[in-house]
């Protein structure tokens, strides 16, 4: 069983460490404690709440097949006279697209403007994270 610690769930959850303590506080996340007494959840339990405060779709996804929509804030627009490379910082990660420049003029997207990344991959690599960290958890 996989059980993380406040801060290893914060960091997965992209909020501070105070934040997953004041759910825990609150009856919002259980946690238990490990045995050192350091407060650590369920992984199970954290998927569970993490799915729970999924926003709802945005109205244009049912329009498209594309599930994987991360709405972000513009960070950087770099045009030539072409094309554009547009940063967006969706939440703890940064999605770079390279598109038209006529398609970044066209959508207004400028630094601190709000968009949507929009991703659809027939290919998505999934990894695990080293197996130290993995020991950790399952108490190894």
């Amino acid at each position: 069983m996989t059980m993380f610690r406040m801060g290893e769930a914060a960091e997965l959850l992209g909020v501070s460490a105070d934040t997953v303590r004041r759910w825990v506080d609150a009856g919002r996340l259980t946690a238990g404690r490990d045995e050192q007494g350091h407060r650590v959840i369920d992984g199970v339990e954290l998927a569970a709440f993490v799915r729970t405060q999924a926003g709802d779709p945005d109205e244009r996804a049912d329009a498209s097949s594309a599930r994987n929509r991360l709405r972000g804030i513009v960070t950087a627009v770099v045009k030539d006279a072409v094309m554009a490379q547009v940063d967006i910082q969706a939440g703890p990660f940064r999605v770079v697209s390279l598109m038209s420049r006529e398609a970044v003029d066209d959508l207004g997207l400028a630094v601190g403007s709000v968009a949507i990344a929009v991703i659809k991959s027939t290919m998505v690599v999934v990894e695990r994270p080293p197996s130290n960290a993995d020991s950790r958890r399952n108490g190894s």
